[in-house]
């Protein structure tokens, strides 16, 4: 049996009979009278056999019966297809056709579940039509009021310093359902739930969207509804809004209310992006003011009050994380969010921004005391790396990102700190990975990086190392890696070997090639020191 359900955008066959136009036909109703509650669509008035054709469903179809056929197998027919179609109901006029329907179109329209009516008098049809389709008129019109109602009261809220919670609660108070704000991936970003529903919003969400097979073929009447992300592809989808059918299947006006409050919701998921963005721009703009020396040392410590850093009466380390040139863009907003997210559980004051241009993220930390300094940058350089990988930032083929530690101290200090770090971070591109770089250590790879496009540089490299590229490019094995990790190691053959995985014979025999090649000797201290220097400047020279 049908459960009764309001008219979504229609009226019911009962409302239509009714009507003045069907009551001055004095209806009488022969079969399916406890599916009254029917929508009726639309009104539809005809006499051909073949009708049904023409009907797309929820249509009262209006007929004197010409159509019917003479035969009760005609008649029985007639009646299948239109059920079959899913018509609202049938509306004979008794007539010049019938004097009273035949018992074959009664019993096959109680076999089949659709209502038939039959008018004892006549009945202007036209009339008839015009004013059902008022009433359907009508009824969307008062569907849309009811929608537009809940989004003036969604305005007003976010108008009045509301957001999220807020819409979904008008949602939830208006469909009777909960309401809930995912991610385009099903995660679940907000949850409210109604007095109504009588149970935890998240045990819901559990039941019926927590199981992948939910979220795929979700529940009768369950309302899913995007929110746009203004961009292409899967960026085109910012979240979805997802008011579950819990108990009864939620209406067309629900579903109505429901899209209107998704534009809202999207200007406002935009607008906190982008809100979010630019604070962590800000925040860049001032760690890099200061770090140029445009901002005073006296003044840095109230601006950065006013940015939420606090960092109490401790020293300040300056840390610069680099992105890899080769890093995929992606949401500065969500990136500096995971990256403080993952800083709130370090436990020390932080103040983090974003350069996008530079692909760079400064930030300052605030010690208790300078000999936490190496402590607290493990724990720095691991949060920043855990939140560019949830920003989906490190990806496999990418070069990781370069985190350089400056020097601990005041503001002054942390000005030089900040520019030292940033500069040595870009110097620092392709070095062996590290969880991060002291920026002290750096200063020969800064050195030879600020010489980058110097000729003499390039001079100095060929001069250098040279006839061992020449020799590599042509020959195996090749020698340059067997020269770095033995001026690594300070000389040590016996770590050199175990690190290149030769016996000391084999070593032996390349570092005389390599002597040989070269013209000079390895254990000559000005050699060595000319030596590793021309390998770490190579990486700066074409």
């Amino acid at each position: 049996m049908e459960t009764p359900a309001e008219p979504q955008g229609g009226i019911t066959v009962r409302r239509a009979l009714e009507l003045p136009g069907l009551r001055a036909g004095l209806p009488e109703v022969l079969a399916g009278g406890e599916r009254l509650h029917r929508t009726v669509r639309w009104v539809h008035a005809g006499e051909v056999p073949n009708i049904a054709s023409l009907l797309k469903g929820g249509e009262l179809l209006l007929t004197t019966g010409i159509g019917l056929g003479t035969r009760p197998a005609e008649q029985r027919a007639f009646v299948r297809r239109l059920a079959d179609r899913g018509i609202a109901a049938l509306v004979v006029e008794l007539g010049p056709r019938f004097a009273r329907l035949p018992p074959a179109l009664v019993d096959t329209a109680r076999a089949t579940g659709l209502p038939l009516v039959q008018l004892h008098r006549e009945v202007p049809f036209v009339s008839v039509t015009e004013e059902i389709h008022t009433e359907i008129v009508n009824g969307h019109y008062a569907l849309l009021r009811r929608a537009e109602e809940v989004h003036r009261r969604c305005t007003e809220v976010l108008l009045d310093g509301g957001g999220v919670p807020q819409v979904l609660r008008i949602l939830a108070d208006f469909t009777g359902a909960p309401a809930f704000l995912e991610t385009p991936g099903g995660q679940l970003l907000y949850a409210v739930g109604t007095a109504t529903a009588g149970a935890d919003p998240l045990q819901i969400w559990e039941g019926l969207r927590g199981r992948p097979a939910a979220r795929e073929s979700p529940p009768a009447g369950t309302v899913l509804v995007d929110i746009p992300g203004g961009g292409q592809g899967a960026a085109a989808v910012r979240a979805r809004l997802v008011l579950p059918a819990v108990g009864t299947p939620l209406l067309t006006v629900h579903r109505m209310a429901a899209e209107r409050a998704a534009g809202l919701l999207a200007v406002v998921l935009m607008q906190a992006r982008q809100e979010e963005e630019l604070a962590a721009r800000g925040r860049g703009d001032f760690l890099t003011d200061l770090a140029e020396g445009r901002i005073a040392a006296d003044a840095a410590p109230a601006q950065a009050r006013v940015l939420g850093f606090r960092p109490g009466e401790g020293p300040l380390l300056p840390v610069v994380m680099r992105l890899a040139p080769s890093a995929p863009g992606g949401d500065w907003a969500s990136l500096a969010r995971a990256m403080t997210d993952e800083l709130a559980a370090v436990g020390v004051p932080a103040l983090l921004g974003v350069r996008p241009v530079e692909g760079r993220v400064p930030l300052l930390v605030g010690l208790r005391t300078e000999s936490e300094r190496t402590a607290v940058a493990d724990r720095v350089a691991g949060a920043l790396r855990a939140g560019v990988a949830r920003a989906g930032l490190e990806r496999p083929g990418t070069h990781p990102p370069v985190v350089v530690v400056g020097m601990a101290g005041g503001w002054t200090a942390a000005s030089a700190g900040l520019r030292h770090a940033a500069e040595a971070a870009t110097a620092a591109q392709g070095l062996p990975e590290r969880p991060w770089y002291d920026a002290r250590r750096l200063d020969t790879e800064l050195l030879l990086w600020r010489l980058r496009d110097h000729p003499d540089l390039a001079a100095f490299v060929d001069r250098a190392i040279g006839p061992l590229r020449d020799h590599d490019a042509t020959a195996r094995p090749p020698l340059l890696p067997t020269l770095e990790s033995y001026l690594t190691h300070a000389g040590r053959k016996a770590e050199t070997a175990r690190e290149l995985h030769l016996n000391r014979q084999t070593l032996y025999n390349r570092l005389a090639r390599i002597s040989e090649l070269l013209g000079t000797d390895l254990d000559d201290p000005q050699t060595v020191l000319a030596l590793t220097l021309a390998l770490h400047a190579r990486r700066h020279t074409p």
